[in-house]
């Protein structure tokens, strides 16, 4: 995972309009809503994380934790690898 932490946030309006959020604690957020353009601000960008990771599933076919080792150290900290990609959990 490239940002964990990340919560996810859905409002219905009365209108039929959704608004959907994302936050992480370090003060990034985005927010989308049908009748407003994409907005993000803070330290990470994370409508361009969320972009990254769709282009890897378009052009890959998958997601890279699809068929990821797990590596597990003797303290617990366990890490996904598959090719080039790796990430902590």
């Amino acid at each position: 995972m490239e940002t964990p932490g990340i919560e996810h946030r859905t409002e219905q309006h009365e209108s039929s309009r959704r608004t959907v959020w994302m936050a992480h604690p370090d003060g990034s957020w985005a927010r989308a809503s049908v009748d407003r353009p994409r907005d993000q601000g803070g330290p990470r960008r994370l409508w361009d994380l969320l972009t990254d990771i769709l282009d890897r599933l378009i052009t890959g076919g998958e997601l890279p934790v699809n068929g990821a080792r797990v590596t597990i150290t003797p303290d617990g900290e366990a890490t996904l690898s598959r090719g080039r990609w790796s990430a902590p959990i």
